[in-house]
């Protein structure tokens, strides 16, 4: 099926999703906000993919939400009343609109593979809440991080400030908020929010890849495990944390899996590992 936003390769065990509306800066339409999840669901639920990237198109990684999205709307031809009941519920239309944007960047979270974003040019406004979802984020020299918002009245609501403030201090948090300014690429290495930072757009794109071809090469049972405690730990208290990992090896932990591993690079060749097993779906989504 194809999307309006994004086209979808697969690779050696490597999902590839590419942003591809470069003439409007892969600002983020209505239609963005259905696909990504979607896809990503897709992508882990079945099992296909044991690790995705996300990369763009054009000069820049995304402009962020597509402003017409949030403008002003409704129906002209509504009498008074209908107007003014209509304004009374304004607010928790648009908490809903906001919930749905929030959950369509917590899947890239919540899926069981690695997320790696690719970023070029700018990542703006709901970028930064894309790029943080993800697992990691590599950049090419030309990328630069702006909380847009701030420069436009608002103030970011789909995940920039819950996930920024746990990847990079506080302070330059506060001072991006605050000035709407540009975070370059080097800048954002050196702060921890990028990994690694490559001299071009195609080199980075390649890079990335290379690292999760070398993540799909891994045990998938390993990875999914690896990306729960992590997230946990996060979330959690050291205490917490150590009693979850004690509880998820004991019944996840499989002496197999662990053999075939020292066998593989033992051997010096690929890894013969278990799929993850497809996520079956809940009446609610068959229906």
């Amino acid at each position: 099926m194809g999307h309006q936003c994004f086209d979808v390769s697969l690779d050696r065990k490597v999902a590839h999703i590419i942003l591809t509306r470069p003439e409007k800066r892969n600002s983020m339409i209505p239609a963005f906000w259905d696909e990504l999840p979607a896809i990503v669901r897709e992508l882990d639920h079945s099992a296909q993919a044991r690790a995705i990237v996300i990369s763009s198109t054009g000069p820049h990684f995304t402009a962020g939400l597509d402003l017409s999205a949030i403008g002003p709307g409704g129906a002209p031809d509504l009498d008074a009343e209908a107007k003014r009941r209509a304004r009374r519920l304004r607010g928790a239309r648009f908490y809903e609109d906001v919930r749905r944007m929030q959950r369509s960047f917590s899947v890239l979270e919540e899926c069981r593979v690695p997320v790696l974003a690719a970023i070029q040019g700018g990542c703006i406004g709901g970028g930064v809440d894309l790029a943080t979802a993800c697992d990691m984020r590599y950049a090419s020299e030309d990328a630069f991080f702006c909380i847009q918002e701030v420069n436009i009245g608002m103030t970011a609501d789909v995940g920039t400030f819950p996930r920024l403030v746990k990847l990079i201090p506080e302070g330059i948090v506060r001072e991006l908020a605050y000035t709407g300014r540009r975070m370059p690429a080097q800048e954002a290495v050196a702060a921890g929010l990028v990994n690694r930072v490559f001299a071009d757009p195609e080199a980075l794109v390649e890079g990335t890849l290379e690292i999760a071809r070398e993540i799909a090469s891994k045990a998938p049972l390993a990875i999914y495990g690896s990306k729960r405690m992590i997230n946990y730990a996060r979330d959690h208290s050291t205490a917490d944390g150590l009693d979850y990992i004690g509880i998820w090896n004991a019944s996840m932990l499989q002496p197999e899996e662990i053999g075939e591993a020292i066998a593989a690079n033992r051997d010096k060749r690929d890894g013969d590992f278990v799929e993850l097993p497809p996520v079956r779906k809940s009446q609610s989504e068959k229906i």
